[in-house]
């Protein structure tokens, strides 16, 4: 009997403790709508008074230098110019409220506002939400350009509703990104460094090098041996999707590749299709991450070959973002 009502009482426990939790989230959810729907209030008077007075409250202006001094006076902390500013410009990007997620924060917004792209803003903000990201992934992927990236591989079509609904994984060129920035291995571009050499780097940095392969990527393993005829494979790294339902194998390569390399992989691609697929699976993707290709190479070697195999290239610095907005700007005009 006492074994019963400790079960009981311990079931008890459980239960105020998921309570207790749903409270704490609610309760900090409701306080950050109030946060943000402040913000925005302000912003909106303050835009307000400038069509009616016909003033600009531009950075350093004297309207915010004597809202920041009057505010700060009346209400304490908070109030700096630049606050007022990103009040001011949160209304400006978001006008209607109820397009303003309370799964972001206010210091996910302030981030937001600052990117001037209207596309660009609304694919971060999708992403943000749609994949959790804290407000240093955020930064981190607006400092590696991952809309740019994305974006450039499409036609404007595409473009546009990658703004939209942000990035969609439905087949296995969804996964793809060209380049990958691996900026966060800290690897020098003078320094010599072999394949093993990247793998553990990854290994070593696996959070990040997960959060650049995108939503969805569970870690397998590395040195993945295969077997066939008493000789033994290794892929560097497997992943399972759970979004496509499928393995993703991952070959590192330090200098360019040759089509030997792309029917190793293409051998991975047939093994895993046959021995490691269960009902209800899909096709594994193949992904080659090379520090340089041969366009033409790569497009003869994977003329027959299944189309869930990619060449990507890798770079082990931040891109840079101009070039980049260029390369965009020239597909959405045309």
């Amino acid at each position: 009997m006492k074994e019963v009502a400790d079960t009981k009482y311990h079931l008890l426990l459980e239960n105020i403790g998921i309570s207790l939790e749903k409270g704490r989230n609610n309760a900090a959810k409701s306080i950050n709508r109030e946060l943000l729907l402040t913000k925005w209030e302000i912003g909106q008077h303050i835009i307000e008074f400038e069509q009616h007075g016909n003033e600009k409250a531009e950075y350093g202006s004297d309207l915010l230098n004597r809202l920041s001094n009057d505010l700060k006076t009346l209400h304490g902390k908070g109030f700096s110019r630049r606050s007022i500013l990103d009040m001011r410009r949160f209304y400006i990007c978001f006008p209607i409220w109820q397009t303003v997620s309370a799964k972001l924060s206010w210091s996910h917004y302030v981030e937001l506002i600052g990117l001037k792209d209207d596309f660009e803003r609304s694919f971060y903000e999708k992403q943000a939400i749609t994949e959790n990201w804290g407000v240093r992934e955020l930064q981190r992927q607006k400092d590696s350009s991952l809309f740019q990236r994305l974006a450039l591989s499409k036609n404007k079509k595409e473009i546009l509703a990658l703004s939209e609904k942000g990035q969609v994984i439905g087949k296995g060129e969804d996964l793809i990104k060209d380049p990958y920035v691996l900026e966060f291995l800290n690897i020098s571009e003078s320094r010599n460094f072999t394949e093993k050499d990247l793998e553990q780097k990854i290994i070593d940095n696996l959070q990040q090098f997960l959060l650049e392969l995108g939503k969805g990527f569970a870690f397998i393993g590395r040195q993945y041996r295969i077997t066939l005829n008493n000789t033994h494979y290794y892929i560097d790294l497997v992943f399972y999707h759970r979004l496509l339902r499928c393995f993703v194998l991952i070959d590192l390569k330090t200098k360019k590749i040759d089509h030997a390399d792309i029917g190793q992989m293409s051998l991975y691609l047939g093994y895993f299709k046959k021995e490691e697929m269960v009902e209800g699976e899909n096709q594994p993707v193949g992904i080659i991450l090379s520090k340089e290709r041969d366009e033409i190479l790569v497009e003869y070697a994977t003329v027959d070959l299944t189309k869930n195999l990619f060449v990507s290239e890798y770079q082990l610095y931040l891109p840079d973002k101009k070039v980049l907005e260029r390369q965009l700007n020239r597909i959405l005009n045309e």
